[in-house]
């Protein structure tokens, strides 16, 4: 990987092993998350999906995942727009906006744990959807975000 390359090159102009390396590995948007069909606000769960190891904040089956789960979602430079639900602190939203990534960030600080320890994951909240029965999803909503139609 070319060295500092967030800062250094627009998203669009990563490879694929730098935009890879780009994530923090929070795990934030592999929350399950509701859309209303009327106001087009997104609900937040606690809920992992299924193939989220809650530890490690990575996928355990990140090559296979859009066959095990047909919703997953690839975040692509094309179509960070579309993603207007991630935090203000996830790195490719961050990048995306101009801003520098924090001193939490894996690339910064040399590893995930610092991120960990910050609370930023969700390793310290998030349940397995294997856990939840469907019936109870609702009661797992920790956050509602208003999103613009």
């Amino acid at each position: 990987m070319r060295e500092r390359f967030w800062e250094r090159f627009d998203l669009e102009e990563l490879t694929d092993e730098e935009w890879e390396a780009l994530c923090d590995g929070c795990g934030q948007c592999c929350l399950l998350k509701f859309q209303d069909e009327e106001s087009g606000d997104l609900a937040v769960l606690n809920v992992a999906c299924e193939l989220l190891d809650i530890q490690s904040c990575r996928c355990s089956d990140y090559d296979n995942r859009f066959e095990k789960v047909p919703d997953c979602t690839q975040l692509t430079p094309e179509r960070i727009d579309d993603f207007r639900w991630l935090p203000k602190s996830c790195a490719y939203r961050r990048v995306a906006e101009g801003r520098k990534l924090a001193a939490w960030h894996p690339l910064i600080a040399g590893g995930p744990e610092r991120m960990h320890r910050k609370g930023i994951s969700v390793r310290s909240f998030a349940v397995s959807q294997r856990e939840v029965p469907e019936e109870e999803l609702e009661e797992h909503i920790i956050a509602i975000l208003p999103i613009d139609a």
